[in-house]
């Protein structure tokens, strides 16, 4: 079969042959139709993920859509090693298929599924966000927070802060849901002051794609501004913006910030499956959007460095 196949320690795939996966009991083979590209499928090309199998060649990609043998669609996630997801057929234990409702396309579905779980599984499962609550998106500009603010306030955040460095983007955020939005851009005093007036007002949860800098300055003016004892649940989902931070002891002492992690690892695997599941389900009725670029899979070395966070690359078989 054809795949996209990774031959040497961080190297791009090639579009090249690799061997016909096969079925198995509790394993299921799928005609591949879109596997999506993403940061968290590049990095455990490249070894550098803490999830990656470190087996060479090997096909890369987590996830996609396609057909069972009997005509089923399905979503798939975490194909069983070395195939992968980006490939004309992989193989994937049964309980990591998911059946795709009919209206929701193939190149959508395989686009959505993993951004849009890191905000529905840090929300449902991690915050446990109750309705009405304000919810604070920090770095909503990217492909992952644009639809973590439709997504909480599909799951019934009352007021949705979303904040960014891209003006344009963030501007229309709004017409995704935000209500408020701060410019990560300006001078840090600037930016604390704005901190301090959401918090003062009262945030339930914050979603962190960033951490670093920002993160600090959320954290400080958690600590400073929002009410006593009013507990504060800080998600951290990525770390666009760094791997570490400074953190104060004095900041968990003097206020009820909650600090939790949202991915594999903090979620038993079911209960992700469960939210990917769930956000499947609801994105037709939720009306999400997220934008997306459809390329052949023989085009794989020519696009495996796009830029996925704006619009999310879907490497297609014709499947």
């Amino acid at each position: 079969m054809k795949a996209a196949v990774v031959k040497e320690p961080g190297a791009a795939p090639v579009y090249a042959d690799f061997i016909e996966p096969t079925a198995a009991d509790g394993i299921a083979r799928i005609a591949v139709v879109a596997s999506a590209l993403s940061h968290v499928t590049k990095s455990r090309a490249s070894g550098a993920h803490y999830s990656s199998a470190g087996t060479i060649p090997f096909v890369p990609g987590i996830d996609g859509t396609g057909m069972l043998d009997d005509g089923t669609r399905v979503y798939f996630v975490l194909p069983e090693a070395p195939f992968g997801g980006m490939a004309e057929h992989c193989i994937v234990q049964e309980v990591r298929c998911i059946h795709l409702p009919e209206a929701l396309d193939d190149v959508t579905a395989a686009a959505i599924a993993i951004p849009g779980m890191s905000s529905w599984a840090a929300l449902v499962e991690r915050a446990k966000l109750s309705k009405g609550e304000t919810v604070l998106i920090n770095g909503a500009t990217g492909v992952s927070g644009r639809l973590a603010v439709q997504i909480a306030k599909y799951l019934g955040a009352g007021k949705v802060v979303a904040t960014g460095r891209n003006v344009g983007t963030l501007s229309s955020l709004h017409a995704l849901g935000a209500d408020v939005t701060i410019n990560l851009g300006q001078d840090k005093d600037t930016l604390e002051n704005a901190f301090k007036k959401v918090f003062e007002e009262g945030v339930g949860v914050v979603l962190d794609y960033l951490w670093g800098p920002t993160a600090e300055l959320l954290l400080a003016a958690a600590t400073r501004t929002a009410p006593d004892a009013v507990p504060i649940r800080f998600v951290q989902i990525g770390s666009l913006g760094g791997s570490t931070i400074t953190l104060p002891s004095a900041a968990l002492r003097s206020s009820a910030i909650e600090l939790m992690g949202s991915g594999i690892g903090s979620i038993p695997m079911p209960r992700i499956f469960g939210a990917i599941e769930q956000m499947l389900n609801a994105t037709i009725p939720g009306g999400f959007k997220i934008a997306t670029k459809p390329v052949p899979l023989s085009q794989i070395t020519e696009h495996w460095t796009d830029n996925e966070s704006t619009v999310r690359t879907v490497f297609t078989t014709g499947g």
